[in-house]
C-alpha cells in the first residue's frame, strides 16, 4: 500500500494557510469587545456623573427655595441659604463657584413676604469625565444642568 506523502506543493500549502482560522475567534473577540465596551463604560460613567450632578442641582433648588420660604426675614433667609448652597455642594460633588442661584418673589419688596411665591433657579456646568485640559476641552465638554424650585411663603410665617 502506497504511503500517503506530505504536500511539498508551495500553493497548495499556502491556501491552507490562508483559509485556516484556527485561534482567531480570541482575537476577534478582544477586538470588538474593547471597541464596544471601552465606549459603553465611559458611556456609563459620563451619564452617573451627570444625573448625579442633576439631582444635587434639583434637590438644591427645592431645598433653598424652602429655606427661603420658610425664614422669618431676609437676612435670615440669605444666611441659611448659603449654608444650604454650600451643604449641597459638598454632597453632591458640584464645584461651589460654578453655582449660579437666582431668587425670585411674586411680590415686590424683600423676600421672603407673608404670602408670597419664591422661585428658585440653581443652574451649574458639569464637566465630563476624563476630559483632558487641553486646547480648552475642559471648558467646551460641559453639559449644563437647571432646576426651579418653587415654594409658597406661609402668609402668617415671614414677617415684612
Amino acid at each position: 500500500m502506497p504511503r500517503a506523502r506530505a504536500s511539498t506543493d508551495p500553493a497548495r500549502r499556502s491556501r491552507r494557510v490562508l483559509t485556516d482560522e484556527g485561534g482567531s475567534a480570541s482575537l476577534e473577540f478582544i477586538t470588538v469587545g474593547l471597541i464596544l465596551l471601552v465606549p459603553l463604560v465611559y458611556l456609563i460613567v459620563a451619564l452617573g456623573t451627570i444625573q448625579s450632578q442633576a439631582l444635587g442641582v434639583e434637590t438644591a433648588s427645592r431645598q433653598l427655595a424652602r429655606t427661603i420660604a420658610s425664614a422669618p426675614d431676609a437676612a435670615t433667609a440669605e444666611l441659611r441659604a448659603q449654608r444650604v448652597r454650600e451643604a449641597i455642594a459638598a454632597e453632591y460633588g458640584i464645584d461651589p463657584s460654578r453655582i449660579d442661584v437666582q431668587v425670585r418673589c411674586s411680590t415686590p419688596g424683600p423676600c421672603p413676604a407673608a404670602g408670597a411665591v419664591v422661585s428658585v433657579t440653581v443652574a451649574t456646568e458639569v464637566a465630563l469625565p476624563l476630559v483632558p485640559p487641553v486646547f480648552g476641552l475642559d471648558q467646551v465638554s460641559r453639559v449644563p444642568v437647571t432646576a426651579t424650585g418653587v415654594q409658597k411663603v406661609s402668609r402668617y410665617g415671614a414677617q415684612p
